[in-house]
């Protein structure tokens, strides 16, 4: 799924990073993008050497599929800023050696940002979707807690929770955002954010998150009565319009 890749670089671009790197997993992608090319392709980025990596904030999982378990333990072990988001979550998940050394991050001095769906999330602390859905806040305090990370639980109602017990609660969005693409969107928004963050205190990476999530509900928001539907490239330039206000 090339596309959920190429959306989370275009909305790191609009969020204001300085400059986007797209390292696709698929050798045969395609590496340039007419619509957006400021987006610069950087073949195996993983590879590069640790000092490289520490100094970057990387956005991992967008479209990845089976092929994101090769290059992640590299991320999770050397990546200054990392956010984690779908088939990275679920790689996580299933290798416990991946959830360890996930947890160590912390401990590292790393800072870690999640961004799962209910299942997702259910899939990294162990119950059933039901069961994460009756509790949304314990649940993603118990997921922040156990991995260190700040959470940000994707639903009606989209929780972040830090490592340290603190929760917000987003009060924006719509069905508008049912659509494939929106969280790929958010999880590069976050991350085009948080590279401008001077330091990584953790209130400011967990006011990040949140600022990233509102303005991705508001701008779901916007412009209701023009269409009932959403693309995920439009929801881009949503978020670019309703930030310039």
């Amino acid at each position: 799924m090339q596309g959920a890749a190429w959306l989370a670089g275009r909305a790191a671009c609009g969020a204001g990073a300085g400059r986007v790197l797209l390292s696709l997993l698929d050798p045969q992608a395609p590496v340039f993008d007419g619509v957006s090319p400021e987006l610069m392709s950087h073949p195996k980025a993983w590879e590069a050497s640790p000092a490289w990596l520490q100094a970057r904030t990387v956005v991992c999982g967008c479209g990845g599929g089976n092929a994101v378990r090769d290059v992640l333990p590299a991320l999770i072990h050397h990546a200054g800023r990392l956010v984690l988001d779908a088939d990275a979550l679920n790689v996580v998940a299933a290798d416990p050696a991946s959830l360890a050394s996930l947890r160590g991050r912390r401990q590292r001095g790393r800072c870690t940002i999640l961004t799962p769906h209910p299942l997702e999330a259910a899939r990294l602390i162990g119950c059933d979707t039901a069961g994460l859905q009756a509790d949304r806040l314990g649940s993603a305090r118990r997921l922040a807690e156990s991995t260190g990370a700040v959470v940000v639980l994707k639903g009606s109602g989209t929780v972040i929770a830090a490592p340290d017990g603190e929760l917000m609660i987003n009060a924006t969005g719509n069905a508008r955002l049912a659509t494939a693409g929106t969280g790929d969107v958010l999880a590069g928004w976050i991350g085009g954010v948080w590279s401008q963050l001077a330091d990584d205190d953790l209130a400011a990476t967990r006011d990040a998150c949140a600022a990233a999530v509102w303005l991705h509900g508001a701008a779901a928001e916007a412009d209701l009565a023009a269409s009932p539907s959403l693309r995920a490239s439009d929801l881009i330039d949503a978020m670019r319009r309703l930030q310039a206000r």
